[in-house]
């Protein structure tokens, strides 16, 4: 199983990022997935899930300014980020999920996102 993340960044403050997880190794339509995060000497924070069916569930603190999606024909997860704020700047990886809720099996070597003026 490989995930590998690509595009972090700095962004300023009300700025958009899009994420994206390149999955191999893995049926990947036959497994949910997520974005996870963690933020500078915090613990790892559950972002967004999506589902093999497609339906999506989102974190509180990202709901109407995160969108999750996936292509299961490419076998890639994505994350857009709008509405940038400082308090979402963190490392964000790309887990598999498996098990309960949305627990999780592997996770990519994630991308740094800083958002500051």
């Amino acid at each position: 199983v490989q995930l590998v993340e690509s595009g972090g960044g700095l962004v300023q403050p009300g700025g958009s990022l899009r994420l994206s997880c390149a999955a191999s190794g893995f049926t990947f339509g036959d497994y949910p997935m997520s974005w996870v995060r963690q933020a500078p000497e915090k613990g790892l924070e559950w972002v967004s899930g999506i589902r093999s069916t497609g339906t999506t569930t989102y974190a509180d603190s990202v709901k109407g300014r995160f969108t999750i999606s996936r292509d299961n024909a490419k076998s890639t997860l994505s994350l857009q980020m709008n509405s940038l704020r400082p308090e979402d700047t963190a490392v964000y990886y790309c887990v598999r999920n498996w098990g309960t809720g949305w627990s999780y099996d592997y996770r990519g070597q994630g991308t740094q996102v800083t958002v500051s003026s």
